[in-house]
């Protein structure tokens, strides 16, 4: 059966998306916008994706380069991206009032904390910074030896993002478990 060029556009096609959704998670490979059209462009990504993951550098796809591009993109597809929700801003924080994802987050994770630990108090998840919010992150910030301000700022939110993986008891000092 013969290759036809509508089915040679599908394939040129997936590997750009592949090489797209790569070059989000690598800066080395060059974005590619998906067209079905092997281009320079989509060439000089394949060079690129070749020297990184040590294959001959030639920028056309045989079987070899086909499949890292696939097994790497799959790796990709099927890790967690991460959410930047802290914006990066020196000096940034979030006061009393103020509502912003980054505090529906930082509310989850007192949450989880509220549940292992009988000396943190629970606040409703609102993306809201409110006085319940506010009582829960001063005892957090004190425990953690934070300033404590109740306003979620860098070092509070590094501590929550720190605190909300798995705690054993000897990493959460001053924690009591329930």
């Amino acid at each position: 059966m013969a290759y036809t060029p509508a089915q040679e556009k599908a394939h040129i096609f997936e590997l750009q998306e592949m090489l797209r959704g790569i070059s989000m998670q690598n800066p080395a490979i060059p974005a590619v916008i998906p067209d079905g059209v092997y281009t320079e462009a989509t060439a000089q990504a394949v060079r690129a994706f070749q020297q990184f993951y040590g294959l001959q550098v030639t920028g056309e796809v045989n079987g070899a380069t086909w499949e890292k591009i696939a097994a790497v993109y799959q790796e990709i597809a099927l890790s967690p991206a991460p959410l930047p929700v802290y914006p990066d801003a020196p000096g940034w924080e979030v006061q009393e009032g103020q509502k912003c994802y980054t505090v529906r987050v930082a509310q989850a994770v007192l949450a989880a904390l509220s549940e292992k630990y009988a000396n943190l108090p629970c606040c409703a998840v609102t993306g809201i910074l409110d006085g319940d919010t506010v009582r829960a992150l001063q005892p957090f910030q004190r425990i953690c030896g934070l300033p404590v301000t109740g306003r979620l700022d860098c070092r509070t939110w590094n501590m929550l993002a720190q605190m909300g993986g798995e705690l054993k008891e000897d990493e959460a000092a001053g924690l009591r478990n329930r």
